[in-house]
């Protein structure tokens, strides 16, 4: 339940379904399942393996698994970290937003909480004034979690707050398929394949997309790797963990797609995506102030917890490697992030590049150089040990193979068709 809360949050509730919308529908979605199933399961397996073998973190794991050059290669890592944390306190900031937009309207106040989104291009200053206000808010509630030792009580609150969560989803999803033209968006979403969306650019997303989901990228879950017990069954918890999570974004989808169809919205919008169709279903239902609230404010909680794990991450690093205090390497950490959220406040322009690239390109990049140290350089013996479970013994030594051969040559060729049809276009 630990991992699937680290994974299940904004990569499934935002991201998936502006994923969904930008790169074909329900051609999108099969790609996705496919590659979760064949290579974002086994690479979680792989870091976790990774993490429990070296008893380290980002700063250590790549060195000690004997990767070379792995010290900087972590270094490296942990700083695609700091960008990715960044925007995404950013989207924590909407989403903040968004609840007290929902709160005011069980109050009875006229909020715009939409007024706190970037623009398509250009710029515009209440949306950046709103954002300079939200995200350091975000950022200061996190390091106020990290210095006071607060984390152990908002994982408590957690184990309440996302079954919660989950069952409000599961109402919005109910009344977004009963909606007046809710069946073209499901056919959309999960109904028809179209040939011409498979190319180089869908496979690539849905390669990210499932890294970003997974919460994968050589960092977080190599860590929870390194606390693992050596009598936790590795390829089970993966399963389970993959299971979990794609469910999350599967059911997010069936909420929000029936619904921009329904209202006549565009699902390639973007980022913008939930913001701009989840107020109206709430506006559709009976009591959609109090369920908007409950979501957006649920969302919140999720989406909280996983900036709260980054920034640990980011500042353990920074104490274990000097000898800076707890709560300077806290503030450190986050005003450093502060920074590197600011350009993708600026507009859609900006944002959507920033996320494709440290959300999807770079985190696959490290998914990919994990697989590469468990199956390549920690040894043979030593992977096995790992992934040794109480099934059969031929199916560990495949899972080894597969990590040593399918899964490096399958993120290279998509590396390789995706620069391929970018080259077209």
């Amino acid at each position: 339940m630990t991992t699937i809360g680290v994974a299940v949050g904004l990569g499934n509730v935002w991201r998936f379904p502006y994923m969904v919308g930008q790169f074909g529908g329900a051609s999108f979605v099969c790609l996705y399942l496919i590659v979760i199933l064949l290579l974002g399961i086994p690479a979680l397996m792989a870091e976790w393996s990774l993490g429990r073998h070296t008893r380290r973190g980002t700063l250590g794991a790549f060195e000690r698994g004997g990767l070379p050059a792995g010290k900087y290669i972590g270094r490296f890592l942990v700083a695609i970290v700091f960008c990715a944390t960044g925007y995404y306190a950013n989207v924590l900031g909407w989403v903040a937003c968004h609840a007290v937009g929902e709160a005011g309207v069980l109050l009875g106040a006229d909020l715009n909480p939409a007024a706190v989104l970037p623009p398509d291009k250009g710029f515009n200053g209440t949306s950046f004034l709103a954002q300079m206000i939200a995200t350091p808010l975000v950022l200061g509630a996190c390091a106020a979690v990290l210095i006071k030792g607060l984390t152990n009580g908002i994982e408590r609150l957690s184990k309440v707050i996302m079954p919660t969560f989950l069952a409000i989803l599961l109402i919005l999803m109910l009344r977004a398929i009963t909606l007046d033209g809710a069946g073209e968006g499901l056919r959309w979403y999960i109904g028809t394949l179209r040939l011409e969306n498979f190319t180089g650019s869908t496979m690539a997303a849905a390669l990210g997309q499932a890294i970003f989901s997974m919460s994968l990228g050589g960092t977080f879950m190599v860590i929870y790797g390194s606390y693992m017990d050596r009598s936790e069954n590795i390829p089970r918890m993966a399963v389970l963990t993959g299971i979990g999570d794609t469910a999350a974004g599967l059911l997010a989808g069936l909420a929000i797609f029936p619904a921009v169809f329904a209202f006549g919205g565009q699902p390639s919008s973007g980022p913008s995506l939930i913001f701009d169709t989840l107020p109206r279903t709430f506006d559709q239902m009976p009591l959609g102030g109090l369920f908007g609230f409950l979501f957006f404010a649920g969302l919140f909680s999720v989406a909280f917890l996983s900036a709260v794990a980054a920034l640990e991450v980011l500042a353990g690093g920074l104490i274990d490697n000097t000898r800076m205090s707890r709560n300077k390497a806290v503030l450190l950490v986050c005003g450093i992030v502060l920074v590197l959220a600011i350009p993708p406040m600026i507009n859609m322009k900006i944002f959507l590049p920033w996320d494709l690239t440290f959300g999807s390109g770079m985190q696959t990049l490290g998914a990919f150089l994990s697989v590469i140290t468990t199956a390549w350089c920690i040894g043979r013996s030593a992977a096995l040990k790992e992934l040794a479970t109480d099934t059969a013994r031929p199916f560990h030594h495949l899972l080894y193979w597969w990590m040593r051969v399918v899964i490096p040559a399958a993120v290279l060729f998509v590396g390789v068709t995706w620069l391929l049809d970018a080259s077209r276009v």
